[in-house]
């Protein structure tokens, strides 16, 4: 379903549980990006389980680490996921949507408003990257391709934008407004700052929007995705995390590394969706159990 890397399915061929396939099955998870206290806590269960239950057979092996790998990401599942299901907490809704450049906002905005159109919701975009007039035409691309209006300023900042859009879908009776923002790094602080700017101008239109804070991240980052989320969510509060490019190479454990990270944090982001492909319905709603299968799965 997802494309991952499999880096790991062929250490279940074999029959005999041993030594050997517990350290090769380290050193798989740790190259497929699932980091190391994720790796070591994982590891550490396994081994108490194949010594508890008497584990000898591999493909018993494989099950048991899917069911852990499924509990370490649970807590990152939507109850009831808005790509599949939107159900209407505010009216209208605001989701601010940012990341790095190169992560692939642009594109997942193109996917989440065809995923919210299917579900007959009326979308609105807004061309918040300010900083690059390849974004907004590139935005506006997607607009003309969902068939709905897009808010765009050829001067005047994101909080401009922002400010100008909610305006729009107040009036238009909008359900949801998608925010682009400009693509910038954890480090970045002014840009940081920017994004700060752009919520609290949200915030005084709407004084409890944004009200889904997404971070799209690249899922070919490796453990620097780890950081982004940390400072993005130290920013701003993270609600989501949408995660780019689990196409064929992406290795896709950084998720387990966030899960991880974020599993003694008060209110963790959730994983809304999993980009495929390049296409407009390529965006698969996150599941703990299918995407540990994927991991694990054979060629």
């Amino acid at each position: 379903m997802f494309g991952l890397r499999k880096t790991l399915s062929s250490l279940f061929n074999r029959s005999l549980v041993d030594e050997a396939l517990f350290e090769s099955l380290e050193e798989s998870l740790l190259l497929a990006d699932v980091g190391i206290l994720a790796t070591n806590d994982l590891m550490t269960q396994l081994r108490s389980i194949a010594k508890k239950e008497k584990i000898s057979d591999a493909l018993q092996l494989k099950i048991r680490l899917e069911l852990l790998i499924t509990e370490l990401l649970l807590p990152l599942e939507f109850n009831i996921n808005p790509l599949t299901q939107h159900i209407p907490t505010h009216n209208p809704e605001i989701w601010l949507i940012v990341g790095v450049n190169g992560a692939g906002k642009t594109t997942t905005i193109g996917k989440l408003c065809h995923s919210l159109q299917n579900q007959h919701k009326k979308v609105m975009l807004a061309a918040g990257d300010t900083f690059r007039a390849a974004a907004r035409e590139q935005l506006m691309e997607w607009g003309h391709k969902n068939a709905v209006d897009v808010i765009v300023q050829s001067s005047g900042d994101a909080s401009t934008v922002a400010h100008d859009a909610i305006g729009a879908t107040q009036a238009r009776q909008i359900d949801v407004l998608l925010i682009d923002t400009a693509g910038r790094l954890a480090t970045q602080s002014h840009l940081m700052d920017e994004l700060r700017k752009v919520k609290r101008v949200i915030q005084k239109l709407i004084p409890n929007a944004p009200h889904q804070t997404i971070l799209v991240l690249d899922g070919n980052t490796g453990q620097n995705g780890l950081t982004q989320v940390r400072a993005f969510h130290e920013a701003l509060i993270l609600t989501s995390l949408i995660i780019t490019k689990i196409d064929g190479t992406a290795k896709g454990g950084v998720l387990c590394a966030i899960a991880q990270a974020v599993r003694s944090t008060s209110n963790p982001p959730k994983i809304l969706g999993i980009g495929v492909g390049e296409q407009i319905q390529q965006l698969q709603a996150f599941t703990a159990q299918d995407f540990a299968k994927e991991l694990l799965q054979n060629d």
